[in-house]
C-alpha cells in the first residue's frame, strides 16, 4: 500500500508537468544505466532525500530511503539486480533482459520539516539490443548450375533483437548492382524472445559474366546493417558453346571454300584434257 500511496502522491504534486522521456539502449545481458538527470543544484544531502525507481505504474525497481537501501517493496525480479550510483544519480540494472524493456520513472522526494515533497521526476525508455549473426547465404538445390535454369538461394540471420526492418539482395555484375527486396520470414523464440529471419531468392542463372550475390540485413533505427559474405558465380558453359561456334563457323567456311576451289581446278583440268583430245582427233 505504501508504494501505491507514494506514486499517487508524487503524481498529484506535479500536475501538468510532462517530463521528457530519455531513450536508453543496452545490450542483452549487459548492465543498463538509467539516469535520474537530477542536477541537485542545492547540494541536498542524500539523507534528506528519498529516491524511488519504478517501471510502469506500480512495479518497484529500486528505492533509496533517506540514505539507506530499502528492499521491502521491490518487485521480485529486481531483487539483487540493481545498484544506485548516488554520485551520478544513475540506476544500474544488472543483466538486462528483453523483459526489462519499457519505461522507467525516477522520483525524488525531499524531506522538509517532517513532510516529503517531490522535487524531481524523470523518465527513461529502455531498449534492449541483441546482435544478429552475420547473414549467411545457402543453396536450396544440388547439382551443377546450368544456363537458363533457376538459381534458388536463402539468406538467414539469427539470435537478434529487436525485429529487423527488412532484408535486401544485392546482385552485382559488370560494375552494376541491382537491389531486390523479397519477403522476409520472421520467427521469434518463445523462451529467449530473440528473432530469426530468412529471405529467399529465385533468379535465372547468370551467364557470360561473373556475378556476386550478397544479402543485406537492415536492423532499423541507428543500428545500421549487416552484410553477408558475397557468393561468386561464373558459368563457363555458355561461353564454351560460343567459342565452339565461333571456331567451327570460320572452319566450315574455309573447308567449303577449299572444296569449291578444288572443284574448279578439277573441272578446269577436265576441260583442258577434253580440248587436247579434240585437237589430236582433228590432226589425225
Amino acid at each position: 500500500m505504501e508504494v501505491c500511496i507514494f506514486f499517487f502522491y508524487a503524481m498529484i504534486l506535479l500536475p501538468g508537468i510532462a517530463a521528457s522521456v530519455h531513450q536508453v539502449k543496452s545490450f542483452l545481458n549487459h548492465t543498463a544505466y538509467l539516469s535520474c538527470y537530477f542536477p541537485n543544484s542545492q547540494k541536498t544531502d542524500i539523507k534528506d532525500l528519498r529516491v524511488f525507481w519504478q517501471k510502469g505504474d506500480m512495479e518497484v525497481v529500486h528505492e533509496v530511503y533517506y540514505g539507506q537501501e530499502k528492499h521491502d517493496n521491490l518487485s521480485p525480479k529486481y531483487i539483487n539486480r540493481t545498484r544506485m550510483d548516488m554520485d551520478k544519480w544513475t540506476l544500474q540494472l544488472l543483466n538486462a533482459g528483453i523483459l526489462d524493456e519499457g519505461q522507467y520513472r525516477c522520483i525524488i522526494q525531499h524531506r522538509d520539516k517532517g513532510s516529503a515533497k517531490v522535487i524531481h521526476t524523470s523518465e527513461c525508455l529502455l531498449h534492449i539490443i541483441a546482435n544478429y549473426s552475420q547473414p549467411e547465404i545457402a543453396w536450396l538445390h544440388t547439382g551443377e548450375l546450368k544456363p537458363s535454369k533457376y538459381l534458388n538461394l536463402t539468406c538467414s540471420s539469427s539470435g537478434g533483437y529487436p525485429e529487423p526492418e527488412q532484408m535486401t539482395w544485392l546482385i552485382s555484375h559488370e560494375n552494376k548492382t541491382s537491389r531486390l527486396t523479397h519477403h522476409m520470414d520472421v520467427s521469434q523464440d518463445a523462451v529467449t524472445k530473440l528473432y530469426n529471419v530468412t529471405s529467399k531468392l529465385n533468379i535465372t542463372v547468370p551467364t557470360n559474366t561473373r556475378t556476386n550475390i550478397s544479402c543485406l540485413l537492415h536492423l532499423g533505427g541507428q543500428l545500421g546493417s549487416l552484410v553477408s559474405v558475397p557468393l561468386g558465380i561464373e558459368i563457363q558453359e555458355e561461353e564454351m558453346e560460343q567459342v565452339k561456334t565461333n571456331f567451327f563457323g570460320p572452319l566450315i567456311a574455309v573447308i567449303v571454300l577449299i572444296t569449291l576451289l578444288l572443284g574448279l581446278v578439277i573441272l578446269k583440268k577436265k576441260r583442258n584434257i577434253s580440248s587436247t583430245n579434240q585437237s589430236v582427233s582433228l590432226a589425225v
